[in-house]
């Protein structure tokens, strides 16, 4: 069993299944940070109640923020392990890839997917970098460490930073075109794609992807327009 483990791990077959499971982890997590976003219309005492909540979750049974973190690493080894195997996997294609017999049609759809996942994964990349950096060490956030999340997430987006605001909506966007090119390849990795679901499942990718694209871009969008202050 110690052999057949890491030989399940180097086949396509066991990349494209941790490509879907870790996907799936990041959907979730994408779907209930938007939700937990979104709290910031419900004013700035609820907005603040539910960071303040995410940090203590589990005590006193846990220590202050240990469930939190534990989450955060669930996050970055999936965050890991899913560019590692869309890495492995496009290496592999490219090798294995018969040019010559390329329809020049299916070519351009493939290069385009191809594309968009990869250069979109790059900046979606630096996107979470700077997003730490902002708004969980405050290294980048204009009020700091001292000052509330809600005071935080409305100085971020502040009219006068609209660079900032449309960084962050560039990079959703992008999100949302990863989102459904990924949950739609997910369902044809596990081989829940088939003629009578094909639309459905189509659908559905294309309707997570808007939702969550749709509601993470309308906080920042909102503070920048004054909507939220």
């Amino acid at each position: 069993m110690a052999i057949a483990i890491p030989a399940i791990y180097r086949s396509t077959v066991g990349k494209k299944a941790v490509m879907a499971v870790t996907g799936g982890v990041l959907v979730l997590f994408l779907i209930t940070h938007m939700l937990g976003n979104l709290k910031i219309f419900l004013g700035a005492e609820e907005f603040n109640h539910y960071a303040h909540w995410l940090r203590t979750i589990g005590e006193p049974a846990v220590p202050h923020r240990t469930v939190l973190t534990l989450l955060e690493v669930v996050l970055a080894v999936s965050v890991v392990l899913h560019m590692w195997s869309a890495v492995s996997l496009g290496k592999r294609a490219a090798h294995a890839r018969p040019v010559k017999y390329q329809s020049k049609k299916k070519s351009h759809a493939q290069g385009y997917a191809v594309r968009t996942m990869r250069y979109g994964g790059v900046i979606i990349a630096f996107y979470i970098v700077w997003h730490l950096l902002d708004l969980t060490f405050f290294v980048v956030n204009p009020k700091g460490g001292d000052a509330t999340p809600y005071e935080r997430m409305v100085a971020d987006f502040d009219a006068s930073r609209w660079y900032i605001t449309v960084w962050y909506v560039v990079a959703v966007l992008l999100v949302g075109l990863h989102l459904n090119h990924g949950i739609w390849s997910a369902f044809q990795t596990l081989g829940l794609r088939g003629p009578r679901s094909h639309n459905a499942l189509r659908g559905l990718a294309a309707t997570v992807a808007v939702l969550v694209t749709l509601g993470f871009v309308a906080v920042p969008v909102s503070i920048t327009f004054g909507w939220v202050s």
